[in-house]
């Protein structure tokens, strides 16, 4: 499994930042001013799970969002648990999401962060795992925080990007990240 070291998973590297005052806090996140520059600094590590099924879907979930008066189709996630690594918590999410349990962490691939908000000094760990379509229909029942689980090709999570349907960038840029790298390493496999 790689190891991405970016300090950036862990602490905030704006220490030159100075002075810190929480402006707001509760127990999901904080809200700081950091020499003047506002934060949005969640309180614990956040991880997101790219699940590809045989190496042509994805697995998602539909989640209702109230604040921006949506449901969304998004990839499992969620916050570490106290003293919880990230890649146990990735695990557990998968499974708490989607029901389905993939108890060897070492299927977890973490991939390199991508930076979804610049007012968060702390970037979120990204993890792919390769799951089996039998895995998939083997999954129990998901938390009650999920509308429903869904297996979507690839080709159908494009047009759901393109027509709207997902709409989180995060997301987007970590899908279509991982459908580039694969697009790229087919060319050159073809030359």
């Amino acid at each position: 499994m790689p190891n991405i070291d970016d300090p950036r998973l862990k602490l905030p590297q704006c220490d030159f930042l100075q002075p810190v005052i929480t402006v707001h806090e509760n127990p999901w996140f904080s809200v700081k001013n950091r020499g003047g520059y506002f934060t949005f600094e969640d309180n614990t590590p956040q991880v997101i799970i790219l699940p590809i099924v045989d190496n042509k879907s994805f697995v998602m979930v539909e989640i209702q969002r109230p604040v921006i008066a949506d449901n969304t189709i998004e990839l499992p996630a969620g916050g570490t648990n106290k003293n919880e690594t990230p890649i146990f918590a990735a695990a557990r999410e998968l499974y708490e999401e989607t029901g389905i349990l993939v108890s060897d962490l070492q299927r977890f691939q973490i991939l390199p962060p991508l930076v979804y908000m610049v007012r968060n000094p702390i970037l979120p760990y990204i993890f792919q795992v390769h799951i089996t379509k039998q895995e998939y229909d083997l999954k129990s029942d998901h938390d009650g925080e999920i509308l429903s689980v869904g297996c979507f090709e690839f080709g159908e999570v494009l047009a759901k990007i393109l027509s709207g349907e997902i709409l989180i960038g995060l997301q987007i840029a970590i899908i279509t990240r991982y459908l580039m790298n694969n697009a790229v390493h087919s060319f050159y496999l073809l030359k």
